[in-house]
């Protein structure tokens, strides 16, 4: 299905009114825990209270449920009983905790709930049939409200029975949460409805991991800058000398096809053109600036260098819609994060200047709320997994149950 249908079938909150209904909202409170069970980060919960909010203003209440971890059977570490208070603080109203997900205590507890009340179930993953998207789990999920909303992009690429079978038993009462179409939303403008010129940033390690993202982007695309440890599988395939950094050597045919369909479509591809190369894997190791492609032997280039870093911001100032995707560097190491937090501060003058800026992925994420950048670009991603297999264009299940 093409994004650009989604807009006009795309059910939201807002087409419903949740009057004296129990809204069964699917959040994605896989939340990190440190060794006292306390939530060490609570931007997955902050990021679902306006959805929450919401529907308890209309007058009606809301059963939440998701996965914690990577749970064998019932464990109680992984027991979301841990992180009731934290959602408490943030949503702001008492919540209600029942230690299962089906059977009669969960049937009760929601037959109980009155209008402005929160029930959180226990782990769906207490229960192996979430993962196998088990049809009748799904249903005894389903007997617990009166409309479905997914607000878990997070889990959205998964089959679970929580995730996407459960939407069957609401044909017509389901609905996305605000996250989950903020995150459609936010994708369709990088892939379709993005103001020109259009820029992704993809860095990172490997090209492998990132090659059905710019297969699938290229059309759409400007410009592409290319960063982090899979530079050098592009500059290696070109004649350059690497020296000992990371490299795909049989991804090297690949990278050299890539910039031919490029030019093909005439996009401007931008390799860093100089590195800050080191003589060991390590943030007090000695440092050099060398050209991208004379780094010498027992050399291993960490970051890109200042001529590249001034480069990239002058592409950054005159792109209008900016997907960014992977580290500019190891930024995990301070000597080697100038790259990355430049790019954060280039990113975020443009998005002052209107751009629309989207940052999605693992690292890249990671490295926005390091360095304090969440709040200065247009949108930061929620999902992964989810993020990176909308962008290799695929329909992910769990938005695909809410459209069916």
């Amino acid at each position: 299905m093409r994004n650009s249908l989604l807009h006009s079938i795309m059910k939201t909150l807002n087409d419903f009114n949740f009057e004296n209904k129990k809204a069964l909202i699917r959040v994605d409170f896989n939340v990190p825990l440190n060794e006292n069970f306390e939530v060490t980060d609570t931007t997955r919960i902050q990021s679902v209270k306006p959805t929450i909010i919401k529907t308890l203003e209309d007058g009606g209440s809301c059963i939440l449920m998701s996965h914690l971890g990577r749970p064998k059977g019932v464990q109680e570490e992984f027991s979301l009983s841990h992180i009731v208070d934290t959602v408490e603080d943030v949503i702001g109203v008492e919540v209600k905790f029942v230690s299962n997900c089906i059977g009669e205590e969960a049937i009760q507890a929601a037959n109980n709930l009155q209008a402005g009340e929160i029930l959180l179930l226990e782990n769906l993953r207490f229960h192996k049939e979430e993962k196998e998207g088990d049809v009748s789990f799904a249903e005894q999920l389903s007997k617990l409200g009166d409309i479905y909303v997914n607000d878990a992009f997070g889990t959205a690429h998964r089959a679970h029975a929580s995730t996407t079978i459960i939407a069957q038993f609401f044909p017509q009462q389901k609905c996305f949460g605000y996250l989950l179409a903020q995150e459609i939303e936010s994708i369709q403008k990088v892939m379709e409805t993005g103001e020109k010129p259009v820029l992704a940033i993809l860095g990172g390690a490997k090209v492998s991991s990132k090659i059905t993202i710019i297969n699938n982007i290229l059309d759409k695309l400007d410009h592409l800058i290319i960063g982090g440890g899979m530079t050098f599988t592009f500059v290696k395939a070109q004649g350059g000398n690497i020296g000992d950094s990371i490299c795909e050597d049989n991804k090297m045919n690949l990278a050299l096809e890539i910039l031919k369909q490029a030019k093909a479509k005439n996009v401007q591809v931008h390799l860093p053109v100089d590195v800050v190369a080191t003589n060991a894997f390590n943030n007090d190791a000695d440092t050099q600036i060398v050209d991208v492609d004379k780094i010498p032997k027992g050399w291993q280039g960490l970051d890109c260098g200042p001529k590249s870093i001034e480069n990239f911001h002058n592409i950054v100032m005159q792109s209008k819609t900016i997907l960014w995707n992977g580290p500019l560097g190891v930024f995990e190491m301070p000597n080697f994060a100038k790259g990355t937090i430049t790019l954060g501060n280039s990113i975020a003058e443009a998005t002052k200047n209107g751009a629309f800026s989207l940052v999605g992925g693992g690292d890249s994420v990671a490295a926005v709320k390091q360095f304090g950048f969440q709040n200065k670009v247009s949108y930061v991603s929620t999902g992964g997994g989810a993020m990176l297999e909308s962008l290799e264009g695929k329909t992910l299940p769990g938005i695909a149950a809410i459209l069916n």
